[in-house]
């Protein structure tokens, strides 16, 4: 697969009363926001394709299944080119 990259980005996320994390939604670096259709899986993690880890959250983005990572205090997903969040379905 061609350049792909760790990008941190911030999420909007809902907390229920059990402490449970589901993310809302995400905002690239260059301010574009996605909306997260579906929360598919969450477990504990690493990123094969640019480093990292932590709770990997398999998530449905425009119909799109990619990961969002929550490393630490920060989140992350493995950008493709810089241009938009890496499809997981691709090699």
């Amino acid at each position: 697969m061609g350049n792909v990259r760790k990008v941190y980005v911030k999420v909007n996320l809902d907390v229920d009363e059990s402490g449970n994390i589901r993310p809302r939604r995400i905002t690239w670096e260059d301010g574009r926001v996605y909306e997260i259709d579906r929360l598919r899986h969450r477990c504990r993690a690493a990123s094969t394709r640019v480093g990292g880890c932590g709770i990997r959250y398999t998530v449905v983005i425009g119909g799109k299944e990619t990961y969002l990572f929550q490393e630490d205090d920060r989140w992350f997903v493995e950008g493709k080119g810089g241009a938009e969040p890496a499809d997981t379905r691709e090699g």
